[in-house]
């Protein structure tokens, strides 16, 4: 059963876009045209320069501040094309005043020009952006997906508001009552009990998993959280209150991405367009410088054994996505392992001439540089583990509970644990557990130069390094 509220198509969390990030993107443009017009006015009427800097400047930090960028989907557009006409004049007065203060003689032409031009300037600007805000809701790129733990009278009211607005998409209902609630819920369907989200196939593709209970069940509150701790997507709380006033503030923030999370790393939208920036620039130079070595490296394979070039293999990337890894093949053909059952060891004779060679040097990673390209990987982050690997006879993810928050951001191609001694093959439970926690150190401490510190100290790490076994 899919329900009312499931799109056609289910697209993962790593393809969504970000509603920060495209509030930024759209301020941008907004700066642009504003200084545009500014530019424009300047050519045809006597503009000071308090005036032709000072007016674009505080349009924007009028706009910011009224709310212009929150995005929602509720917002009416006499009330959104009001703001923008009243910042825009509000901004022009106040730089002609500034202005006025050092130029008696200032011209109320050239005033009264910017604001029109700045007024049908932004007007014609937030028109696009409504458009491509409308095109990527369609889409599906847009529109939170939300799982709802909990059938309570909270979680039926949010279905009915989602019905009528379709400003958020509910995947799912989990409850640990199923029987007493029915198979669905106001038409979205009830997919399982609490235990049985946990490793859900739905995950890869949730935003946001919201917990709904009445206000003073902290007993119970306690206890989902505890039971919902192993999954990576971020957890957020909707309180059984009867209050319809707060309660619609509540859900509109679920839709407008601004609930209050309780688990989940709080993504930071700069750090997120420039980590994408510079992954996209290193990898693709890195494409091209390397273009040759990765033909010789494919050329010695094919030369040293039969079988393929590459070796594909299923694994866990952002948010549990199962995604396929590539790499160039260092092991037999028929010795090849899919899943990780057997770690790699010295002298394992499953792995050929050339595979040792291309194991120490890490150049078997390399074409791990198109799943960067694609965006299922990123340089930096967590290394990404085959499904079902296994470390010590036991499945590494279910050695420590929150091994799957490792999943919390792209896993990447170095990181963190690769460059505090913690690369290759995890053989035993405390393996496992060093790996986990340092990946864990590294979602939290997340930064642009921390991930510049560590792409600089991989290449003195793999040639230190000759203890690990590759």
């Amino acid at each position: 059963m899919r329900g009312p509220l499931r799109p056609q198509q289910l697209k993962p969390v790593r393809a969504r876009v970000s509603g920060a990030g495209l509030a930024r993107l759209f301020q941008a443009g907004d700066a642009a045209v504003l200084f545009a017009a500014s530019f424009a006015v300047a050519q045809l009427a006597s503009l000071p320069r308090v005036m032709w800097l000072g007016a674009p400047t505080l349009a924007l930090v009028l706009l910011v501040a009224t709310g212009a960028y929150a995005m929602s989907a509720r917002e009416r557009t006499r009330r959104r094309f009001g703001r923008l006409l009243i910042a825009t004049s509000a901004a022009s007065g106040g730089a002609g005043t500034l202005a006025g203060l050092f130029n008696p003689a200032f011209p109320a032409l050239g005033c009264a020009a910017w604001a029109a031009a700045a007024a049908l300037a932004i007007c014609a600007s937030h028109l696009a952006w409504g458009v491509t805000l409308r095109r990527l809701r369609r889409a599906g790129h847009l529109t939170p997906n939300l799982i709802i733990v909990g059938g309570t009278p909270a979680a039926q009211r949010l279905i009915r508001r989602a019905l009528k607005t379709r400003d958020v998409n509910i995947l799912g209902v989990f409850d640990d009552r199923r029987e007493r609630v029915g198979p669905e819920i106001c038409g979205v369907p009830v997919l399982g009990k609490t235990a049985d989200l946990i490793d859900h196939r739905i995950l890869p593709y949730v935003d946001r998993i919201v917990v709904t209970v009445p206000p003073k069940a902290n007993a119970r509150i306690a206890q989902l959280l505890e039971r919902l701790a192993p999954i990576p997507n971020p957890i957020s709380l909707l309180l059984d209150d009867t209050d319809d006033e707060t309660e619609a503030e509540a859900v509109g923030r679920i839709a407008d991405f601004d609930l209050l999370q309780l688990t989940g790393p709080r993504q930071r939208s700069g750090y997120l367009v420039a980590k994408r920036i510079m992954d996209l620039t290193l990898s693709i130079l890195a494409l091209v410088a390397l273009a040759p070595l990765m033909a010789a490296v494919a050329l010695a394979i094919r030369l040293d054994s039969p079988g393929p070039i590459f070796f594909r293999q299923r694994r866990h990337g952002y948010m549990n996505e199962e995604i396929v890894v590539w790499k160039f093949r260092s092991m037999r053909t028929e010795a090849t392992d899919q899943k990780a059952a057997r770690q790699v060891t010295a002298g394992d004779d499953r792995v050929t001439r050339v595979g040792r060679f291309i194991r120490k040097t890490s150049l078997d990673e390399l074409p791990q540089i198109f799943n960067i390209i694609t965006g299922e990987m990123s340089i930096v982050g967590p290394r990404p583990h085959a499904i079902g690997m296994l470390s010590g006879g036991a499945e590494a993810s279910k050695l420590v509970e929150t091994y799957a928050h490792r999943h919390r951001i792209k896993p990447g191609l170095t990181g963190w644990a690769a460059v505090n001694g913690s690369r290759g093959p995890v053989d035993t439970p405390e393996d496992v557990r060093r790996r986990v926690q340092l990946d864990l150190e590294y979602v939290e401490r997340q930064s642009f130069w921390l991930d510049v510190s560590i792409i600089l100290r991989t290449a003195p790490c793999l040639l230190g390094d000759t203890g690990a076994v590759r």
